[in-house]
Parts: structure tokens; C-alpha cells; sequence
């Protein structure tokens, strides 16, 4: 990566173990520089060839201009500071800026997720399908990482054991079939404004799931404190526009929004736990509280019932208000 320019300033990063760059080129031009020491393969090179993926199917996504993976660099276009978040913490018409987010959300969805995409390194990246596998193992960072500093070894044992085979049975109830492109972190702080248009980023975790899991990154985002009653004009936009929802869809399309809003939310409780202890990022411990807060009105479906009765069990109000 040779070019001539004014200055790089570093930029504030995620939560990942990526960091990020400004270059400042002498035109006054500008593109970004991510640094990744730790799961490169993941970080820079899958990254790339999602992005590059969704761009082929008019997606907008940072484009790469050059990269160098066994140095763990990449150089990509630069979307600028202002994200959805940002955005939305401003206006006092959220469901104007919701309605844009969701017709874009339709369009990745509407994206035939191929088996394997043809990666910058010469190989092939195989979509892994959302299965249960997987939803355990993100669920299982709630219990390694969050609950240890709540109860003993013996009893995190007991709840994990009558947590899991809950989530199990629910994981078998989800209606619709892994056949989706998911991001997998759709949220506002992950969607970009670049001129008229959204940019999608951080889409290095994509599978093939279910359409349920988006929309619930998007409505249930523990980063932004929405009312009931603008999330359910969210969900009702989603479904008048959606080809895939009907009548006879609606209940269901409800229970797997359900169902996979809980189980990211404790997957949620579970990493930001993990960047307090060990990677020393304190900061999100203070969105644990509102995670809990989103769980607990997810749980007000009849189908969570028993997994409501665990949960308020062995973790009740007061020590989910404990932040450690």
C-alpha cells in the first residue's frame, strides 16, 4: 500500500479486535485503513468478500482498493463518521428513518444467498446455515461470561443445563427455514449515511437463516431506547412490505421474532460481560440492563412462558440490575 498523503488519524473502533484508520490523501480525499492482528481469515478477508458479495447485488458496502491479509490490512472506502444511530438519536421521526432501514433490510433478504462466494485469496467462503448448533454456542457466552458473576460454579451448571434443553425445544419451534442472507448485526450503528444511501457494514458473521433474525437485531437494538409502540410500527412495516408474510405467516413470523430476540439478547449479556473481563472494555456493561429490559417483554409470549419461569427463577429483577 504505497500512496502519498497528508496524515492518518485513527478512528474509533468496535467491539471486535479490529482498528481502524483515516488516510488523508494530499486531494483531500479519504479512505480507511482496518487493522486486524487477531482472526484476520474473519475479520479482513471473509469481511471483504461479503462486502464485495452484497455490492454485486446493489448493496452498498465499504469497497476494497488493495489489501494485504498475511499483514492483517485492508484499504477500504470511507463512509464517513455518521451512522443510523446518530442519526436516529436527532430526529423526533424515527419511523421515517425505520421505514428507509426496513426497505433496505427487504433487499438484502430478497438476495439468493449462494452456497460459497469466490474470496480475494483464491478460495472459496462456504454460508454457514443459522442451525441450532450455532445459536447454542452464541447462547452459551451468557452463561460462561455473564453468570459467573452471579452465582457459583454448581448453580450456573443447574440453570445452564435447564436453560439450554428450553432453548432447545424452542430453537425446533422456529417456522421459517434457514434460507435468508442474515448480517447477523444489523442494527443502527452498523448502517451508515453516504450521501442519499444507507452503507452496510460489519457483515463479516453472515449466514444463510432466518428472516426473523435481522429484524430483530433492528427493533430490539440494546444500543437505542425505542417505545413499544414504534417497535410495533417497525414490525407492521416490515410485514406490509414483506413478500414473504401473510395472514397466515403473521402468527408465526411473531413467534420466531420472539424467540430469536431473546436468544440474541442473551448472547448480547454474554459478550458485553466477556469485553468487560477480558478484554477490559467496561463500556457496554451499562446496555446490560436495557438487554434485560428487552428480553424480559419478549418473554411475554405464551411460547417463552417456561423459559421465563427459569430465567426469573435464578436470575430475578434485582440482580439483573447489578452491574459488575
Amino acid at each position: 500500500m504505497r500512496y502519498n498523503y497528508k496524515f492518518i488519524t485513527p478512528i474509533t473502533g468496535d467491539a471486535s479486535f479490529r482498528t481502524f484508520y483515516r488516510v488523508i490523501f494530499n486531494d483531500r480525499s479519504s479512505k480507511i485503513i482496518i487493522s486486524s492482528k487477531n482472526e484476520k481469515y474473519k475479520n479482513l478477508v471473509i469481511y471483504t468478500a461479503i462486502n464485495e458479495y452484497l455490492r454485486s447485488n446493489k448493496i452498498l458496502t465499504p469497497k476494497l482498493y488493495e489489501h494485504n491479509y498475511d499483514s492483517g490490512l485492508v484499504l477500504v472506502e470511507d463512509f464517513g463518521d455518521t451512522t443510523f444511530r446518530e442519526i436516529l438519536s436527532k430526529t423526533r421521526y424515527k419511523l421515517k428513518i425505520y421505514k428507509k432501514i426496513i426497505n433496505l433490510l427487504l433487499a438484502i433478504q430478497k438476495i439468493k444467498p449462494k452456497k460459497k462466494i469466490k474470496m480475494n485469496n483464491g478460495k472459496n467462503f462456504f454460508f454457514k446455515k443459522y442451525n441450532s448448533i450455532i445459536l447454542h454456542k452464541e447462547s452459551d457466552l451468557f452463561f460462561d461470561w455473564y453468570l459467573p458473576s452471579l452465582h457459583s460454579k454448581k448453580k450456573i451448571k443447574i440453570i445452564k443445563s435447564k436453560t439450554k434443553k428450553e432453548l432447545s425445544q424452542l430453537f425446533r419451534k422456529l417456522n421459517f427455514k434457514n434460507s435468508h442472507f442474515v448480517h447477523r448485526d444489523f442494527h443502527a450503528s452498523n448502517l451508515m449515511k453516504v450521501k442519499k444511501r444507507i452503507g452496510v457494514i460489519d457483515s463479516q458473521d453472515a449466514v444463510v437463516g432466518n428472516i426473523a433474525y435481522d429484524l430483530a437485531s433492528l427493533i430490539d437494538d440494546v444500543r437505542i431506547k425505542t417505545s413499544i409502540k414504534l417497535k410495533n410500527k417497525i414490525f407492521q412495516y416490515y410485514l406490509n412490505k414483506s413478500p414473504w408474510i401473510n395472514n397466515m405467516k403473521l402468527k408465526k413470523i411473531i413467534e420466531d421474532f420472539n424467540i430469536l430476540s431473546v436468544q440474541r439478547n442473551l448472547k448480547i449479556i454474554g459478550i458485553f460481560s466477556r469485553l468487560s473481563k477480558r478484554d477490559k472494555k467496561k463500556k457496554y456493561l451499562k446496555l446490560i440492563p436495557h438487554a434485560w429490559k428487552l428480553i424480559e417483554h419478549r418473554l411475554k409470549d405464551s411460547n417463552l412462558r417456561d423459559l421465563k419461569y427459569i430465567l426469573n427463577k435464578y436470575i430475578p429483577l434485582n440482580l439483573r440490575k447489578k452491574i459488575k
